[in-house]
């Protein structure tokens, strides 16, 4: 056990076994937004892994003003629209993903000020360019809000706190420690051995699985669709982060350990690695 490990790292709701009796609605609903002009792929992978990890209806909202397919044909189970249509919409929301090949346009940077605003209440994770926009204040985050995670790579932290990529990869457990303090809100550094700090500025967990085959494109994406569908599905937060952190990165090493990757390793094939080791690995790994 490393010196951060948390205490909940049995992840108990994550392994839990559904009462018979739940209906689609239990499972929530999460709404993914982004997925631009040249960067579907990112927000379709996002929804996807948040899909087969259990959530009871997936809303992928795209930002381009052109709607650019209206079904996946591969996951035909995804309720695609514009971001304008849900947000319009009656239909209740458990939690967010924005950023996931969002762009950093800004006609559509007010619409996720508003979400960030009216959704106090709710968990919302922001990934990927959200993150470009917030180190540049186009988007505000409010003065404290534990329920909003970011989830920065080395390069998007070091833009976060104005620094560089060396700086942040030689002092990563005070750079995540500093982004949670100033920001306020959950902070996954990811990286070899990700790091997971809460929103007071106290590093919870620091992650052992995963290999190099992450390094791959949409890897992160897959990540975010993960936890934000934990979170639709009632989750705590920290049980959320830490358990989709851990099982991405689990995914990874089974996937190897078949011969699959770690060179060549797709974000993918991590989705349906994901949903098996939900439904068949036991709670005390």
């Amino acid at each position: 056990m490393n010196k951060y490990q948390s205490k909940n790292n049995n992840f108990y709701n994550f392994f839990k076994k559904r009462s018979p009796f739940l209906h689609k609605g239990d499972n929530g609903t999460i709404c993914l937004i982004g997925g631009s002009e040249s960067m579907v792929g990112s927000i379709i992978l996002a929804s996807r892994a948040a899909l087969k990890i259990g959530a009871g209806k997936v809303l992928v909202g795209f930002t381009q003003s052109n709607i650019p397919m209206n079904i996946d044909i591969l996951q035909p189970e995804l309720m695609l629209n514009s971001v304008d249509f849900w947000i319009k919409s009656n239909i209740h929301i458990d939690s967010f993903v924005i950023g996931c090949g969002l762009g950093q346009k800004n006609d559509y940077i007010h619409i996720i000020n508003k979400i960030i605003k009216n959704n106090i209440q709710k968990p919302i994770l922001l990934d990927a360019d959200c993150l470009n926009l917030i180190s540049t204040r186009k988007i505000i985050l409010n003065n404290f809000n534990s329920n909003i995670i970011i989830t920065p790579h080395p390069l998007e932290a070091s833009r976060l706190m104005n620094t560089d990529v060396e700086y942040v990869q030689k002092n990563r457990e005070k750079t995540v420690i500093d982004i949670a303090n100033f920001y306020k809100t959950w902070v996954i550094l990811k990286g070899h051995n990700t790091l997971i700090c809460n929103p007071y500025g106290k590093i919870i967990f620091i992650n052992k699985t995963g290999n190099v085959g992450l390094a791959t494109s949409g890897s992160g994406d897959i990540l975010s669709g993960i936890i934000g569908s934990l979170l639709a599905q009632k989750i705590s937060i920290e049980e959320s982060i830490l358990s989709g952190v851990w099982v991405h990165g689990y995914a990874a090493d089974n996937l190897v350990k078949k011969n699959i990757g770690p060179i060549g390793l797709t974000a993918t094939e991590l989705i349906d690695e994901i949903r098996n080791i939900r439904n068949t690995k036991k709670s005390n790994f």
